[in-house]
C-alpha cells in the first residue's frame, strides 16, 4: 500500500467543530461590526429607522427569530388594554 492509499484509507480529519464559523465568515462579521460601530451604532440604526423604514424593517426580518413562543414554549399570550379617557 502506498502512502497516498494509506491516507485515503484512514479517512478525512475531524474538520471544524460543529457550529464553528470559517475564518472568512468570522473576518466579514468582524468587519461589519466595526463598520457599524464607526457609523454610530444604535444611533445609526435609529436614523435608518426614521429615514428609511423599509430598509430597517428588512433588517429586523433578518435578525428576529422566525418563530416566537410564549412562556415555557407555550403559545404567545397577547394582552391588550385601552383607556376611554
Amino acid at each position: 500500500m502506498t502512502k497516498a492509499q494509506g491516507a485515503a484509507a484512514k479517512g478525512p480529519g475531524p474538520g471544524r467543530p460543529k457550529g464553528a464559523r470559517n475564518k472568512i465568515t468570522r473576518d466579514i462579521q468582524a468587519a461589519i461590526v466595526n463598520a457599524f460601530e464607526k457609523a454610530g451604532g444604535e444611533n445609526y440604526l435609529l436614523q435608518v429607522a426614521q429615514e428609511d423604514p423599509k430598509t430597517f424593517c428588512a433588517l429586523l426580518g433578518k435578525v428576529l427569530p422566525m418563530q416566537v413562543s410564549g412562556e415555557g414554549g407555550g403559545p404567545v399570550k397577547l394582552v391588550v388594554e385601552w383607556s376611554d379617557g
